[in-house]
């Protein structure tokens, strides 16, 4: 029986981004081979904020580091005849490779999947990119913003009247990973049984847009969709609302009646005619809110969240970075691993994202330092000598 439910795989990642390099990390932290290429001077990712204690050192970028553990890492200049040739060598022996170069780049530099099938018939690769490979905006550049905006989601969030909100962080790259992970399974599935791998194209503004389905769907039937809401009228049931030391969202729904949220709020005016229907609070959502807010700023959010649970209410905590690493529930499922890095110390980081009953997750390595592996897989891998690796970095090929 397998320890690991990618245990067998072999998977070069030469991807510089988030999504790419999340994509590659979710096989690696169920045990496939992953091997990190990156170019000579390091992968764009390393320059990318927040970074540890300001210092803008390459080996000190968090983002690198967070979606870059449970890989080995080498350099290698893809651009030099050499440098092309030792990478035909390492995927001659891969399952899969994941790239996030703009379309037609691994065609221009003769390691497009064609080419390297010739030699690897069962190797596959993914390529996310901000469009996909194909059609009128493949070759456009792009970034997160600007995926998020091109993908509906962003013309439905906010306040009417105002602009469209962008929400934090870096949604629509984590989709581009995840979605990425999820179909390449699927694809490695089908190449087990038949021997022969495949082109997974994935575009990242498809993937947000995916998301919006429900909302999409609605327009060919009503001519409308989903709109923004109102900047005037109820924050109850919407929107958060403050507490005296934060911030808690709340809604109708669980199992409690509006009599017991009522009574949650020690309102009984909340059981009057013009609060009985949720058309009926929308109307009068001012007087809503004021009864709500009145009694929610008395209280502390964790106090109200225990009593809303008691309750059976559909209740949240608007949980702030430090509640969410101290989070009870995560912490209950190992959500949270301690990594040691030689540049950044011993770190608590999001890491254990979903669970297999038989083959769980395993923290094996660290992100890689720049070339940390190179002398592993050139020498005792490829049969490289130590002067022929002195070689190859003195020509820049590593």
């Amino acid at each position: 029986m397998l320890n690991n439910v990618f245990e067998n795989l072999t998977i070069l990642d030469i991807s510089e981004d988030v999504a790419g390099s999340f994509c590659a990390r979710l096989f690696g932290d169920y045990g496939a081979n992953v091997l990190k290429i990156e170019p000579v001077h390091g992968a764009k990712l390393r320059t990318q904020a927040p970074f540890f204690e300001n210092d803008t050192h390459h080996e000190k970028s968090f983002s690198f580091f967070t979606h870059n553990f449970n890989k080995k890492g080498i350099t290698l200049n893809l651009e030099s005849t050499i440098g092309k040739n030792i990478f035909k060598d390492l995927a001659s022996r891969a399952d899969l490779i994941v790239e996030s170069f703009q379309p037609g780049r691994m065609t221009e530099l003769g390691l497009d999947l064609p080419s390297l099938q010739e030699i690897n018939p069962k190797l596959s690769m993914t390529s996310i990119t901000p469009f996909g490979q194909t059609g009128p905006y493949k070759n456009y550049k792009s970034s997160e913003l600007i995926n998020y905006a091109m993908s509906l989601i962003m013309s439905i969030s906010g306040v009417q009247g105002q602009q469209p909100l962008k929400h934090a962080g870096m949604q629509a790259e984590y989709e581009g990973g995840l979605f990425g992970a999820g179909a390449t399974s699927i694809s490695l599935f089908k190449s087990g049984l038949t021997g022969i791998g495949e082109h997974i194209d994935v575009s990242i503004t498809e993937c947000v847009a995916s998301t919006m389905m429900a909302t999409q769907s609605i327009y060919p039937f009503m001519g409308g969709t989903q709109t923004r809401r109102k900047a005037e009228g109820s924050n109850s049931e919407q929107a958060a609302q403050a507490t005296k030391d934060g911030w808690v969202v709340w809604q109708t729904g669980g199992g409690a009646s509006w009599e017991d949220i009522a009574n949650f709020f020690e309102a009984p005016e909340l059981l009057e005619p013009k609060f009985a229907v949720r058309e009926q609070r929308i109307a009068n959502g001012a007087e809503l809110d004021e009864i709500v807010e009145n009694y929610m700023k008395t209280k502390g959010k964790w106090e109200l969240f225990r009593k809303a649970s008691e309750a059976r209410m559909l209740f949240g905590v608007a949980q702030t970075a430090t509640e969410l690493n101290e989070c009870e529930q995560l912490k209950s499922r190992d959500f949270y691993h301690e990594i040691e890095h030689p540049y950044l110390g011993k770190i608590n980081v999001p890491a254990e994202l979903f669970k297999y009953s038989l083959t769980p997750f395993q923290m094996r390595y660290s992100a890689p330092t720049l070339g940390e592996h190179n002398e592993e897989i050139y020498i005792e891998n490829l049969g490289f000598t130590a002067n022929q690796l002195v070689k190859l970095r003195q020509t820049g090929v590593i």
